[in-house]
């Protein structure tokens, strides 16, 4: 691998129980890139986030990862669940918890951790509310505290899965305004699948679009030009 990639995949087929869902796929994740995953509904998007993650082998092919993220040094957001919006925890013990993964034997949390989870939060603008009950915050704040959980583990790289699933249009242009400020101002990768196409086309420096007649990957513009793109812009208009 070369010094700025942080994924590589080469020929990658994804799938369950023999099953595949996501066939041939090449791609590059580089330092600093943003790409927004996109596509239809059942075509792999969350597959193969779960293949990046390291949760999944590939039944073909291989995915290389750079040493940091195998060591499990990266930052992910998952689709939230009714069990995690109800979590009783503080907003502080959410947001440290990100830092389990680097805790080692220690049984207590280093004070530069403690440290490092409340600049996160107060980079994410949640700072005041660390006292607070998780549970008893907007989604739109609850998103903001797991991002800053997220960014207690990352080193480079953070994955999300439908990010703004649940979130009013406000709250959801808040997220988007924060992930292309760690983005374009802290170098920050981001690798986002979502539904929302037009906000992704925005912010996305690259598209990966997954769909039954087959996958696109490319330059924002690139995608727009392409017949997957020409049939978004369509739609679109309708």
């Amino acid at each position: 691998m070369e010094s700025n990639e942080l994924i590589v995949c080469k020929n990658v087929s994804l799938g369950y129980e023999g099953q595949r869902v996501l066939t041939g796929l090449d791609l590059t994740v580089r330092s600093g890139d943003y790409l927004c995953i996109v596509g239809d509904n059942g075509s792999g998007k969350s597959t193969l986030l779960r293949g990046l993650l390291g949760l999944l082998s590939p039944m073909e092919g291989t995915i290389e990862r750079a040493p940091a993220l195998r060591q499990g040094n990266l930052g992910y957001l998952p689709q939230q669940t009714r069990a995690q919006k109800d979590f009783p925890a503080t907003v502080f013990e959410v947001v440290l918890s990100g830092c389990l993964s680097r805790k080692g034997a220690r049984f207590f949390y280093s004070a530069a951790q403690k440290s490092e989870a409340l600049m996160n939060m107060g980079k994410l603008g949640v700072l005041e509310l660390k006292d607070k009950c998780y549970r008893d915050l907007s989604g739109g704040q609850q998103q903001r505290v797991l991002l800053a959980r997220a960014l207690c583990a990352a080193t480079g790289l953070l994955i999300l899965d439908e990010p703004i699933t649940g979130l009013d249009p406000a709250a959801a242009q808040d997220l988007y305004k924060i992930l292309s400020y760690l983005n374009r101002k802290e170098g920050m990768a981001i690798v986002m699948v979502t539904h929302d196409l037009k906000a992704a086309l925005q912010s996305a420096r690259t598209v990966l679009h997954i769909g039954h007649r087959g996958v696109f990957h490319g330059t924002a513009e690139e995608y727009l030009a392409s017949p997957m793109g020409k049939r978004f812009k369509e739609d679109e208009m309708l």
